[in-house]
This record gives C-alpha cells, sequence and structure tokens, in this order.
C-alpha cells in the first residue's frame, strides 16, 4: 500500500523508497530484490559434509563418528536463507561447501580431514533490503565471529563493502548491493585445535594464577607492541609482540616496580580503519574489534595459521610466573564495521538486525559509542558470543580479569542504561566469570552514559572523578578540599551506598587516552597534528598545568618543577585509597610531544623510549615508584578493604582517618568548603577492619600524609597527643633524591617548614618508638 508516490510500507517500514525508486534514483536493477548468485558460477565443491552438531558454536576439530578426524563447524546466522562454509587451501584455492543442517537458527556440518591451521570463512545468503536492516551479501567473505584465530590483515579496498561505496549518487550509495568478490582482500579463520583433546598433556597444570586480591592490586596499563619495540634488552625478532613481552627483560622492569597485574590495551583480532589507512596511519590501540576469540595476529612473532594462539598462552604463563595478572582491555560495545557506509567484514554478513543494534530507520545504526555502531547487548545471541567469548579467555587462556570499554552501552536495555540489564545480569550469576576481575569504564556518548559510581557489586570502575580532583588540586584549580577528601580517602561517596569496597575505585591520574604523565606538567593545549585530522580530535580538556613553557625546554627551573610535579602526582596516586593504575612509561618519564589522544602513532610517539632510563632524573624517577609500591604492600593502612568510619574510638578518641589543617588541628565543615592548598591526612593502623588468614587481627604503623599545592613554603604544625608523640620522616617530593636524612625525626605538637609543591610522609611514632630510639 503506497503511502506517497514512489513509496511503499511493504514490510512494514513506513515511507522506504520502493524497489522501483531505488532503480530509477541509481540506474540499477531493484537491489532489495536481487537474486542469489547462481552457484553454477561458484568455485568447485568442497569435501562432503556431514550433519555434525549445533554446538559448540565456531569450529572445533574432533573425530566424527566413524573415528575419523575432521572439524565441526557451527554458525549462528538468524534469519539467512543458506550459509557456505568456505576453505581454502595453501594456495588460497576457495572450495565452498554448503551447510544444510539448521538447528535453532545454527547451521552447522562436520567436514572430515579439515584439522587445525585450515583457513575458512562463510558466505551468508538472505534479502538485501537495507530499509529493513537486512544487508545479506553472499559476495562478501565473512569472518566467522567464533574463529580463534585470523590469518592475513584486513585492507579496505571497495570490493569489501557490502554496498556500492563508490556509487555516484551517495545518499543512496548503502542501498546499492556490490556483487564483487571479497575474498581476495580479507583475511581468513583458522582452524585451531584443543590442547586438550584426545588425551593431549593440559599445557595448564603448570600455570599458577596469582589471585592477587583486589586490595592488594597494583595496575599497569601497558600496550604489548608499544611496551616492547624499543626495549634494548628484548630480541629485535621479538619485538612488539606477545613473546617480547613474555621475555625476562620485559617481565624483570614488571617486577622491579612491583605492580601486580598488566591491563594491556586490545588484544582481540582488530582493524584499521579506511580514514586512516588512506592518510598513511594505522589504529594503534586497537579499539576496533572484528575477532573476539583471536589474540591480534600483528601481535604475534609468527602471526600465521594460529600459530599467535600458543603465543599468546605462553605470555600469560611467563606473567603468571612472574606474580603478574593478565587483565584484558575488551571493545564489546561495538565492531570494526562502522555505520552503514562501513565495510562488512563479519557480523553485517551474518545478521545485520540480530547483531546490531538499530534505530527507529532500520538502515541506521544506533551509536553509542561514536563508533559507528553497538552491539544489541539484549540479544540472547548477542549476549552469548560476549560471554562465550570472556569464559574462552578465562578458561583456555588464563587472563585473570577484563576492563570493558564502554561498559555503559553493554548495560544499556530498552530505554537507557540499566544496571538490571541482561548483560550484568549474566555476569553476576556466571560462574567463571563473577570469579575474576571486572573493570567498567563507567560511560558511553549516549545520553545518560555516564554511571560512574552506579555498576553493582563485583564490578571495579575507572574512577575519573578521582583523575580530574587529583589533576585540579596540583595545577591548583581545586575550590574547595571536598572532592580530594573523598578521592584519597577511597570515594565511599561513590562506592559505599551498594556496598562495595574502596577497591572498586581503579585510580588513575593518566590513562593511554590523554596527556602522559610527563605530558600532563609539560602541556596545557594538546597537539595532535600528526594524527591528520587538524588538531581536533582528542579532549580539549585536559586539567594540565605546564609549568611556564609550551613543551620542552631548557630552563632549568621549568624542569626541576616538572620533575617534582611528577613525584608530587606519582605519590599522591600510590598513597590513596583504592586500586592505583599507572601508564605504562609514566615511571620513567614518557611523553608523546603533547599528543593527548595517540590512537593511530604506532611509532616512536606511541612507543616507551627506554634510553630514558640513561638519565638519572628518569631513573631515580622510576626508583621512587618501586619505592612507593613497596611502601604500599608493606603497609596495610595504605591499600585498606574497607572505608574509614572516621569515628573517635576510646580511650584515646583517635579516629581511623583524621584531616588536619595548616594549624594542626582537625578539619571543620568550614574548612572542606574553603579554598586550600595545604592538607594534612592521619591514617591510623590500629584496629583494622581486617583479620589475618588466621583470624588474628591486623594492626599496622599509622601515618601522616601532608600534601601542599601551593608555590610557596607553609608553616605545618605537626599533630601532637593523642595522634602521635613524634614522626620520622620517610618521603619528602621537595627533594630530588627523595631521601630523607637517616632516622630524621620530627617533634609532634611542633611547626615544620612544609615545601613548596610537594608530599611529606611521616610515620607517628609511640612512646615505644621513643624508648627504643634513646636506648
Amino acid at each position: 500500500m503506497s503511502s506517497a508516490a514512489g513509496q511503499e510500507t511493504r514490510d512494514g517500514v513506513p515511507g522506504r523508497p520502493s524497489a522501483t525508486t531505488v532503480g530509477r534514483l541509481v540506474g540499477h536493477r531493484p537491489t532489495a530484490l536481487a537474486p542469489r548468485p547462481d552457484r553454477s558460477t561458484a568455485p568447485a565443491a568442497g569435501p562432503a559434509v556431514r550433519p555434525g552438531s549445533p554446538e559448540p558454536l565456531g569450529a572445533r576439530p574432533c573425530r566424527g563418528p566413524d573415528g575419523v578426524w575432521g572439524t565441526n563447524f557451527a554458525l549462528w546466522a538468524g534469519g539467512a536463507e543458506a550459509v557456505d562454509l568456505c576453505l581454502f587451501d595453501d594456495d588460497g584455492h576457495e572450495l565452498r561447501c554448503p551447510l544444510t543442517e539448521l538447528t535453532h537458527e545454527v547451521w552447522h556440518g562436520f567436514v572430515p580431514g579439515v584439522l587445525p591451521g585450515r583457513r575458512y570463512g562463510y558466505r551468508v545468503h538472505g534479502r538485501w533490503d537495507p530499509w529493513t536492516g537486512a544487508r545479506w551479501n553472499p559476495a562478501k567473505l565473512l569472518l566467522d565471529p567464533y574463529a580463534r584465530a585470523v590469518d592475513g590483515d584486513f585492507a579496505l579496498p571497495a570490493e569489501v563493502y557490502g554496498h556500492m561505496r563508490d556509487w555516484p549518487q551517495q545518499h543512496v550509495a548503502d542501498t546499492v548491493r556490490d556483487d564483487r568478490d571479497s575474498a581476495p582482500y580479507v583475511p581468513k579463520g583458522v582452524v585451531v585445535g584443543d590442547d586438550t583433546a584426545d588425551g593431549a598433556p593440559d599445557e595448564w597444570t603448570q600455570d599458577r594464577r596469582p589471585k592477587t586480591p583486589w586490595a592488594e592490586s597494583v595496575i599497569y596499563e601497558l600496550h604489548v607492541r608499544g611496551f616492547t619495540m624499543r626495549h634494548p634488552g628484548v630480541p629485535p625478532e621479538l619485538r612488539g609482540t606477545y613473546a617480547g613481552l613474555a621475555h625476562p627483560a620485559a617481565t624483570e622492569h614488571l617486577t622491579r616496580l612491583g605492580v601486580t597485574a598488566v591491563e594491556l590495551l586490545p588484544v582481540h583480532q582488530f582493524a584499521h580503519e579506511d580514514h586512516l589507512l588512506r592518510r598513511g596511519l594505522r589504529n594503534y590501540w586497537g579499539y576496533n574489534s572484528i575477532g573476539y576469540f583471536a589474540p591480534h595476529a600483528g601481535y604475534a612473532a609468527d602471526g600465521t595459521r594460529g600459530q599467535q594462539v600458543g603465543e599468546f598462552r605462553r605470555m600469560v604463563r611467563a606473567l603468571h610466573a612472574a606474580g603478574i595478572e593478565v587483565i584484558l582491555d575488551v571493545v564489546y560495545n561495538h565492531t570494526a564495521e562502522a555505520n552503514e557506509l562501513g565495510p562488512t567484514l563479519s557480523l553485517r554478513g551474518v545478521d545485520n538486525r540480530g547483531y546490531y543494534r538499530l534505530q527507529q530507520d532500520p538502515r541506521r545504526y544506533a551509536d553509542f559509542t561514536g563508533c559507528g555502531n553497538t552491539l544489541h547487548v539484549l540479544q540472547p545471541q548477542v549476549l552469548r558470543l560476549i560471554t562465550d567469548s570472556l569464559r574462552y579467555w578465562v578458561t583456555e587462556m588464563g587472563v585473570d580479569g577484563f576492563r570493558f570499554d564502554l561498559a555503559s552501552a553493554l548495560a544499556r536495555a530498552a530505554h537507557g542504561v540499566d544496571m538490571l540489564s541482561p548483560f550484568l545480569a549474566v555476569i553476576a550469576q556466571d560462574p567463571v566469570l563473577r570469579r575474576v576481575k571486572l573493570i567498567a569504564e563507567p560511560w558511553d556518548v549516549g545520553s545518560g552514559g555516564y554511571q560512574v559510581g552506579a555498576f553493582p557489586p563485583l564490578w571495579a570502575e575507572w574512577n575519573d572523578r578521582y583523575r580530574d580532583a587529583v589533576r585540579d588540586f596540583w595545577r591548583g584549580a581545586l575550590p574547595d578540599a571536598r572532592d580530594l577528601g573523598y578521592r584519597l580517602s577511597g570515594s565511599s561517596d561513590l562506592y559505599a551506598w551498594s556496598g562495595r569496597r574502596p577497591y572498586a575505585s581503579v585510580n588513575f591520574i593518566t590513562a593511554h587516552d590523554g596527556f602522559t604523565l610527563r605530558d600532563l606538567v609539560s602541556y596545557e593545549r594538546k597537539h595532535n597534528e600528526a594524527n591528520g585530522e587538524g588538531n581536533r580530535d582528542g579532549t580539549p580538556d585536559n586539567r594540565a598545568w605546564n609549568c611556564g613553557a609550551e613543551g620542552e625546554t631548557d630552563d632549568p627551573e621549568i624542569r626541576a618543577l616538572r620533575r617534582r610535579q611528577l613525584r608530587n602526582l606519582l605519590a599522591t596516586l600510590l598513597l590513596s585509597t583504592g586500586v592505583p593504575m599507572l601508564v605504562a612509561g609514566d615511571e620513567l618519564g614518557r611523553t608523546q610531544g603533547g599528543n593527548n589522544n595517540a590512537y593511530c602513532q604506532d611509532n616512536e610517539t606511541g612507543w616507551l623510549d627506554w634510553s630514558l632510563l640513561d638519565d638519572p632524573g628518569w631513573r631515580a624517577l622510576t626508583e621512587l615508584t618501586a619505592r612507593l609500591i613497596r611502601l604500599r604492600r608493606a603497609h596495610p593502612v595504605l591499600r585498606r578493604p574497607a572505608f574509614f568510619s572516621g569515628l573517635a574510638r576510646p580511650p584515646e578518641g583517635l579516629r581511623d582517618l583524621a584531616w588536619f589543617t595548616p594549624h594542626g588541628t582537625e578539619m571543620t565543615a568550614s574548612d572542606w568548603y574553603a579554598p586550600t592548598t595545604a592538607l594534612g591526612a592521619y591514617l591510623s593502623g590500629r584496629d583494622l577492619p581486617q583479620r589475618d588468614p588466621h583470624g588474628a587481627p591486623v594492626t599496622d604503623d599509622s601515618f601522616l600524609a601532608l600534601l601542599h599545592a601551593g608555590p610557596r613554603p607553609l608553616s605545618f604544625t605537626l599533630p601532637g597527643p593523642p595522634w602521635a608523640r613524634g614522626y620520622e620522616l620517610l618521603l619528602d617530593t621537595s627533594r630530588e633524591d627523595q631521601e630523607a636524612p637517616p632516622g630524621t625525626r620530627l617533634a609532634a605538637g611542633a611547626p615544620i617548614e612544609l615545601p613548596a609543591r610537594s608530599v611529606l610522609l611521616l610515620r607517628a611514632l609511640d612512646a615505644t618508638d621513643l624508648r627504643q630510639k634513646t636506648e
């Protein structure tokens, strides 16, 4: 029934141009009614396909009923009319095997003789009708969503697009089907064997997961390639690879620092965006996933025919042997297929309407990610894809947790972000996933997407409010002390209400996205010209202070001030309650030249410069970082598993946390609302809310941390009894060497000169400490 000239309401979509209208507009036959290609012109048929099984999904080598080895292939393709399994031999010749068995929308078959190392893909047949969201196109070879390895690189010529990308009438270009074969231009999935099959030894029997408690964790965010590309101790042939990160030269730096976990930027197979390739650049960070089960082949010393799988596993084992957990930064919110003008690589061609959230106009994609599309996590099969992937990386690849990019997009229900969404509910009850570390990036780009503090128990969160408060304090832009007090003490205002603990707050000052720590004190403006986007990319809100000059300078006073500020920032981070996250290279003064969005800088800008350790100043910063981590590990009061109460306890009336003004008096309500450059935090080690493994109460030393962000020295009166009878100076960031003279003691109740822009850490002394010193 026509609603207007040249329009119709067929398929229940009012206002969709009719097939006749499209043909008139583009001079092409009606694409919505395009028939399937004639199979008589297809490549030669492959071996006979047996029925096989719909479970598990993906390609799994196994024995057939007669004992013959082969591979079972299973693909969920809801709404598809037919599926061809495409096998490729060593010469690249394609053999097509129609999968004729269909069980609960899963197309499946067992192919005898297909063994690990064989390359494959799918061609999925169905309607081409973009106005209803149907974008099947059997001319496009598709990557199996469950492929465990990928062989080859993604190039993006016009042939890999399901629509006529170069059609003159751009307003209808994505509605005109492109029937050119994409197989020569896309990588293939690889059949990967199960190492425990048929009695083979389980390579994980010797692996021992560190299982570091949340409260004791120190996370180190790094890029597999960037961390090792310039490392002099890693053999050249291993640099930039999983094997390079597993090399003793790389793990030695991590163990010397004392970090407990590495958080790896995305290692799922990803593709480079077309606009980057056209500018001669590449996606470096990897937030453009296309294979959720496959380790990115470009990070493997041997990334062909599935060898990257074993190399990744060996890397995990090496890190575990060093006492370091492996957390993956995962991107389940969108894929590399982008919006309706993007390439057809996998999910779009398998079932576009099933995998992606579409707008009210089904030709368009809902985009809560800023990357063109959003996975439709409300669909059971999409939810299964994600959870199957997560379990695979835990149980078969050995990882210890995940950081979820734009996690709010995964928590979206039909009408907005919902903390009772199917995704969060499934994770909460899953016997595997609920036991690993789960970290949310608690926002997306959609309306209502900012959800810091809102995720449920089991989840930790990147706490950007910590980042902003600490940056503002040290650049002198914090309006009052309220927010800083909450952030330094574990952010109870954000996490206590839901029953979570201080370790729900992943505290960070820098991350991969934004300035490095050195750039934070060297630049106030972003300098992203090398990205080729006219410096329009990257956030303008950096909350940075360049200490008096933009960029690198020879001025010795500015250089000294910058290094002091770096010491202040690192000390603040590692002495705060919560889980600290460092970014690789911040401890040795890494710079990106002011680029705060180096996502496409797969070069010296994005790689760590290990020669910085030849500079005594940067080497001292590394040593300070390691010393702070050791101090944190040695003192449970610095890594509390429960929030402070702030209540006075008998008999002395001590609080577990007390805040002091420079006058040596406890802060009042009016002090919290007043601008300040200095404050003190007293952390009591008595009666900590935890017990040792034998059930005995845990006690610790008490500490006084003094923070002063002002430009001039300040007199600060040290709290006297009952807080302490004296103090021992442990740390002074105003000193280049940070070492206080041995045995430095300070009198309680007396004023000291607090150096400008400094952090002092003092251990509280009681009568016993003073008596032992005298004796």
